[in-house]
């Protein structure tokens, strides 16, 4: 089972050929349920649509803005969300002091390790940091 991480949604979302055709493609030998977000994800866009909203300075850029909620919200619908809890928050307290990646990352991660996750991302650099994390890139060709 597999928690897809923040990148390998944003190009599910965007739809970014190559790597949509190749990350379709590897994930329809699954079954949907097989696939699950974090709540860290949801926080990580959320946060990227109200800078955007903030920003804006002409009407068009707000409604692309909210826009942006918007599909945040119908594309964490369609999967399981997994939440930061307390196992999460003790796999994530105990990885602090050992691993120096960003603290959404590491969230993510300690959200994998306690449900047992195997990571999709395209950033193996900083996930595979991570002692026992199983991380995989179904973008690459």
């Amino acid at each position: 089972m597999f928690l897809v991480d923040t990148d390998h949604l944003v190009i599910i979302q965007r739809q970014s050929e190559p790597e949509y055709g190749r990350l379709r493609a590897a994930m329809s030998r699954y079954a949907r349920t097989d696939f699950y977000l974090s709540i860290v994800s949801f926080h990580e866009q959320f946060l990227g649509a109200n800078a955007f909203i903030t920003k804006a300075r002409k009407k068009e850029a707000v409604v692309r803005g909210y826009q942006m909620l918007e599909l945040c919200l119908v594309d964490f619908n369609r999967f399981h969300v997994l939440p930061f809890d307390e196992p999460a928050t003790v796999r994530f307290d105990t990885l602090r002091p050992q691993v120096r990646i960003g603290t959404m990352d590491l969230r993510i991660a300690a959200t994998a390790l306690s449900h047992t996750l195997t990571v999709l991302t395209r950033n193996l650099v900083d996930f595979e940091k991570v002692p026992n994390l199983v991380v995989e890139d179904w973008t690459s060709g």
